[in-house]
């Protein structure tokens, strides 16, 4: 133990705010304890005041000692564990560290800060002062309350009742008449196609994988490039190793050569690059407008186990199992309401995913980000949503039981100072003053106004993490200052939010289909990465992150096609007179892939594509269509009219799909 105090006093760079100054001393003082003969109270003298508690008695009285000795090896890890209860409220912090540094410190400079704070201010839609943002949000609380009280009445599934408000369980919504029918048919049209073919033929008509750079910046390019890229993505998404997807015969695809461009092209920047321009070229295929504008998006983990050693990978008996190394990481992604992801992060383990989330969301591929966020029932906390709130995102998770879930209301006289008392008699709320409401923090936001707003910018510019500045503000199970301003402030939208889930059916039932949305991805992509087991053997944070990215690149590739070819397939059951609801194409997902072949021997061959008027969207010939396609084949795609710039072009055959089966018409 001697020589680890040594070094750990010693070696590391360690710095404190004011609150940690006296714990860091003590910790650097702590080889003169332990070089001590028989150590006495002179040893720790200014120090006394840290030894509380129950460690007051093991230090100060060990019977066994003389009259003023102290134990040694209890005021040691007295020390030691006020030092780690220091290193998780950041009070006192490792200089340089990426782990253990002060987030604080990584905030805007207060500097620059002074010269940046109106642009900032400016790009959040927020005021300098905060007395009328507040005031305009005690206005909008107070109609919310107003607006739902009224219609509790003839709310079937919200009741108050001896002070607890109840929400009866949503059922789920029928399907529309005739859905089923057109379901199958549609899926029963989607061509047979491998895995590899797949990649190639949207490449072809995107271009996603040229979007991806060489790490050294170089633009010079293998005219087989695209083969290697396509292959590296099977590789990784699939978690196969080289080996399947490697022939000698073919130079793109040599295991040297996928070795060089794994090294230069395969990087977290190009895959990024690459699935923001599947998620762009997405929104030019027509049916994608009923499935939603990009608006809404929601956050879940996908749990890996990790049977190699690493420092990202954490036990979890409930998801990883119980054996030698039961050790495994999360894939927090985000998937967006037109079914295209927009971007992952790995977190270590199974930590609480409410404390990642708004590092996810600054770290999407996608150009344009959701404006709300969804998320499941145990990823939230008060300082999440105020955190959010600030950074102009509208958080929100699905709560599944709101019993016990506090309501609040903001009082504006607060910010003149005084209080309002005995509201609830003209107030308007009708049954929620059955409800033990309480005030917001008015104060508590206004003093802190501009610090929060620093720590969004920070945020938003990515010179922070929002997990580390959570982590600070809610360590030990205590607010800081700043942390029960953000929590003051999330509350208002907190209640806000549960407001809106009470009074309007299609919010929450917008919420349910989001996330029902990411768990189907989830399922997807447990069938595409199936090689090992599904376990993911990287060792280091730099591959994990390359691997799963290209998993949800692989997955955007899918998605894409399958919108491309869903499409087409309405348009012909509608060319043949059928018709078919905006309900109905509303919910025709994107996720089907029992067509598609990730096993076998991986063929990779170009689609050869003629260019279409448009050029973004080429037309294949039936020539170099694979085996499995010409066995299950059908009649051409007719032309069907083209609709404006950025759709596709006119006359878009496509590969060969199956005939439609004689289905009964819906009503429109």
């Amino acid at each position: 133990m001697r020589p680890f105090i040594d070094m750990l006093s010693a070696v590391i760079p360690w710095g404190a705010t004011e609150a940690g100054a006296e714990v860091l001393s003590a910790l650097r003082g702590l080889p003169k304890v332990i070089a001590a003969r028989k150590p006495g109270a002179e040893h720790v003298r200014g120090f006394e005041g840290l030894v509380t508690g129950s460690w007051r008695r093991l230090v100060f009285a060990n019977p066994k000692l003389q009259a003023r000795a102290i134990d040694r090896p209890a005021y040691v890890f007295c020390v030691l564990e006020l030092l780690h209860d220091a290193l998780r409220r950041r009070d006192v912090y490792a200089v340089g560290s990426d782990k253990w540094a002060d987030p604080r410190v990584q905030l805007i400079e207060p500097r620059l800060w002074a010269r940046e704070r109106d642009t900032v201010l400016t790009a959040l839609g927020l005021p300098a002062d905060p007395a009328e943002h507040l005031a305009d949000l005690a206005d909008l609380l107070d109609g919310a309350f107003r607006q739902v009280g009224e219609g509790l009445a003839g709310n079937d599934t919200a009741r108050i009742s001896g002070g607890k408000l109840s929400l009866a369980r949503l059922e789920a919504a029928p399907h529309p008449e005739g859905f089923a029918a057109i379901h199958d048919a549609v899926a029963g049209m989607l061509p047979r196609i491998d895995y590899p073919e797949l990649i190639l033929e949207v490449n072809a008509r995107t271009g996603f994988l040229d979007a991806m750079p060489h790490i050294s910046g170089s633009q010079a390019r293998r005219e087989d490039l695209d083969l290697s890229l396509a292959a590296l993505l099977v590789v990784r998404s699939c978690n196969i190793g080289l080996t399947p997807v490697a022939k000698p015969g073919t130079a793109a695809l040599g295991e040297s050569r996928l070795v060089g461009v794994e090294k230069g092209y395969f990087h977290g920047e190009g895959i990024g690059k690459a699935s923001s321009i599947l998620v762009d070229k997405q929104a030019g295929i027509e049916i994608t407008a009923g499935w939603g504008g990009g608006l809404v998006a929601s956050t879940d983990g996908l749990r890996f186990v990790v049977p190699v050693r690493s420092l990202h990978s954490r036990p979890s008996p409930l998801y990883f199992g119980i054996g030698k190394r039961p050790r495994g990481t999360t894939w927090l992604n985000t998937v967006s309401d037109n079914v295209m992801g927009l971007g992952g992060l790995v977190v270590p383990g199974t930590m609480r995913d409410s404390m990642f989330i708004l590092d996810a969301i600054h770290r999407l591929d996608a150009t344009e980000p959701p404006d709300i966020v969804t998320t499941d029932t145990g990823s939230y906390s008060d300082v999440v949503y105020g955190m959010f709130a600030i950074c102009g995102y509208q958080f929100a998770p699905r709560h599944a039981d709101i019993t016990d879930t506090q309501l609040w209301w903001v009082d504006a006289a607060m910010l003149k100072g005084e209080i309002t008392r005995d509201h609830r008699g003209s107030n308007g709320w009708g049954a929620f003053n059955e409800l033990q409401l309480r005030r917001v923090s008015v104060p508590a936001i206004v003093q802190y106004w501009d610090d929060m707003v620093r720590v969004a910018g920070s945020l938003s510019t990515n010179k922070v993490r929002a997990y580390d500045l959570i982590k600070m503000m809610t360590a030990g199970g205590r607010l800081t200052g700043l942390g029960n301003a953000f929590a003051a402030y999330g509350r208002i939208f907190k209640t806000l939010h549960l407001l809106q889930i009470i009074h309007v059916e299609s919010y929450r039932r917008m919420i349910g289909a989001q996330l029902n949305t990411g768990e189907s991805r989830h399922q997807l992509a447990r069938r595409v990465f199936f090689g090992n087991l599904g376990q993911l053997r990287q060792a280091y944070e730099r591959g994990m992150e390359n691997q799963l990215g290209a998993l949800g690149l692989g997955l955007n590739a899918i998605t894409w096609w399958n919108s491309l070819y869903i499409d087409a397939a309405v348009a012909r059951l509608e060319a043949g007179g059928l018709g078919i609801g905006r309900e109905i194409k509303a919910r025709l997902s994107p996720l089907l892939f029992e067509h598609i072949n990730f096993h076998g021997s991986h063929p990779f061959h170009r689609p050869q594509l003629e260019e279409g008027a448009c050029g973004t969207c080429a037309t294949p010939t039936p020539s170099r269509t694979s085996r499995r396609n010409r066995a299950h084949g059908g009649r051409r795609l007719p032309s069907r009219p083209g609709r404006g710039t950025g759709r596709l072009h006119r006359a878009v055959p496509l590969r060969r799909m199956a005939r439609p089966a004689r289905t009964a018409a819906p009503d429109p």
